[in-house]
């Protein structure tokens, strides 16, 4: 059973936008979509690093702001692009507050 964590408010994160949460797993980025769907992704493309919660929203997809890799939010597949994906997190918004996996905090990264 997934164990969840309280992040801060939906209102927080603007339509379309991302907010960075650095965690013990590396740093997330937590999107909402213009119809207030939540997800949350490595925030570090697979193709050069570049940080996922500078790009650009558009449906459950984000852009890559460096070199136009386009993610499916909902798997962290690249789409249209040579082979790559991130890691997704559970998240999940209740009562206007957005929940993500307690993962993210309690577990440390191997060495």
């Amino acid at each position: 059973m997934t164990v969840f964590i309280d992040i801060g408010a939906l209102e927080d994160i603007p339509r379309q936008g991302a907010r960075v949460i650095r965690t013990a797993q590396g740093c997330v980025a937590v999107f909402r979509t213009m119809d207030d769907r939540v997800f949350a992704l490595d925030d570090r493309c697979p193709h050069k690093g570049g940080p996922l919660s500078e790009g650009i929203v558009h449906g459950d997809r984000v852009t890559c702001p460096l070199h136009n890799w386009v993610f499916d939010m909902n798997s962290g597949t690249a789409q249209g692009a040579d082979e790559g994906a991130v890691r997704t997190w559970p998240v999940r918004v209740e009562q206007g507050r957005i929940l993500i996996s307690a993962e993210l905090v309690s577990r440390p990264r191997a060495a």
